[in-house]
């Protein structure tokens, strides 16, 4: 198989939660694959870090913070995407929040809340750019799950619940849109270490089952999704649509480890 049906020369994308641990990870690697990208997020700081950072490897971008709860955020997004190059071929939803409550004790405020950031915010930015990319005849769309899509974890109902329902909405959105040259597909990761995880996972309880539980005996880093999210963009996954591929090191494989 050709290299170049994962060469991304030429196409834009943009990146929601783009700046910080998996989000940032997959902007810079889209950009070293050949892809100008726009990553964005909150943080006007991080946006302009992390637009420095994809300038050092010859992309180019577009500094313009987001928030996935706002829907006029993502419209100027994606305007100030169009003005700057013509089009946006690739959309990575990467934005979320997750909250441990027992669930007895989750209001509703923190449900809503972490609801609206990791689906509805991810079903925003789908209409959105998915508006364009079907205006365009062409896109792909790269939805972030999680393990929590396929299993439970003690405590975390409402990011579990999240999750579950993007994987839903990858199939649902997929199957819309399959005619019309737009494929959306979503990626699992399992246990990654990040800024935000790092104490958890190195000094907890927590992290030694999650450990004990991931065949290969380590936690995943950040770069490790950068190829799916490649295959996913490119030319070379023209066929496939609807999917949430799983990048756990072994997790949802496994029964008992030792």
């Amino acid at each position: 198989m050709s290299t170049k049906l994962f060469d991304l020369a030429g196409r834009v994308a943009v990146v929601t939660g783009g700046t910080t641990g998996i989000g940032r990870a997959i902007s810079l690697g889209l950009a070293e694959a050949g892809a100008d990208v726009v990553a964005s997020a909150r943080r006007a700081q991080q946006v302009e870090e992390t637009a420095a950072a994809l300038e050092a490897l010859g992309s180019k971008t577009v500094r313009a913070a987001s928030d996935v709860c706002n829907r006029a955020s993502l419209e100027n997004l994606l305007a100030s995407t169009l003005e700057a190059f013509g089009k946006v071929d690739i959309l990575v939803n990467c934005a979320g929040i997750i909250k441990r409550t027992p669930t007895l004790e989750v209001t509703e405020e923190e449900w809503g809340t972490i609801l609206n950031t990791n689906l509805t915010g991810t079903l925003r930015a789908c209409q959105i750019f998915g508006r364009a990319m079907l205006d365009a005849g062409y896109g792909r769309i790269i939805n972030i799950a999680s393990l929590n899509s396929f299993a439970a974890l003690t405590e975390v109902a409402a990011y579990g619940a999240s999750k579950s329902a993007v994987s839903s909405l990858t199939r649902s959105l997929a199957v819309e849109w399959a005619k019309k040259g737009v494929t959306v597909n979503a990626i699992a990761p399992g246990v990654f270490r990040t800024d935000i995880n790092a104490k958890l996972l190195d000094s907890t309880g927590r992290g030694q089952e999650l450990l004990m539980r991931t065949p290969m005996g380590r936690f995943g880093r950040t770069e490790e999704l950068i190829g799916a999210a490649i295959y996913l963009a490119s030319d070379a996954a023209s066929f496939v649509t609807g999917q949430t591929i799983v990048v756990d090191g072994g997790f949802l494989a496994s029964g008992v480890n030792q």
